[in-house]
């Protein structure tokens, strides 16, 4: 893993904008994330797994070979739905759930979960189809996501799953980033660091 910088001059020629990078090797392939700024101090690693299809199928494989037994797979949208569906299609998975973070009109009934936030001081809402719900009770869960951070979005994707009756297998994700790092009840890929304004690991 190692950090990059480029340069890109603008149309004036007057203003250079400086992009830093994070390489790593991610289930096998190698990945470029852009730092992106938080604040004046703190910078995190961009991991985009959309539209980027040889890394979905890597990262499914690769997490299936660390996956525990489980009955169903359940993400909260959107980041993590290409991981879940390629998981479940190399799984031999018909069916697998995904909670959303509005109510929608296609759903038989509401379950809803909220849960305070602790970065933004606010609330995270989730919902998920009762006709889905029904069919976890009694089953194994396994919660998967693509970065596992704060553990705000995996907190509220616990309460989901132990409000439908359904027991919690296990918790993944491709990348664990800053203190999720060091968590003994997450499966993980690589760990991402977070960074400091000169784009070096913190």
């Amino acid at each position: 893993m190692e950090l990059s910088m480029s340069f890109i001059e603008t149309h004036s020629s007057l203003e250079v904008m400086i992009t830093m990078e994070y390489k790593m090797n991610i289930a096998g392939l190698d990945r470029a994330l852009p730092l992106c700024k938080l604040n004046d101090e703190l910078y995190i690693g961009a991991f985009v797994i959309f539209g980027d299809a040889p890394l979905t199928v890597a990262c499914a494989k690769a997490l299936l070979e660390k996956a525990p037994e489980y009955d169903y797979l359940i993400t909260a949208e959107a980041k993590g739905i290409p991981l879940i569906h390629e998981m479940a299609r190399q799984h031999g998975d018909s069916k697998y759930f995904l909670a959303r973070k509005k109510p929608k009109l296609y759903m038989q009934g509401v379950m809803e979960v909220t849960v305070q936030s602790i970065t933004t001081a606010g609330e995270q809402k989730l919902y998920l189809d009762t006709a889905d719900a029904a069919l976890m009770k009694g089953k194994r869960v396994l919660i998967v996501d693509d970065v596992i951070s704060t553990g705000e979005s995996l907190r509220a994707l616990e309460a989901l799953v132990e409000q439908t009756g359904a027991t919690i297998c296990g918790r993944m994700a491709i990348l664990a980033e800053g203190d999720a790092i060091d968590r003994e009840d997450l499966i993980y890929l690589e760990p991402l660091p977070l960074f400091n304004k000169q784009g070096q690991p913190i």
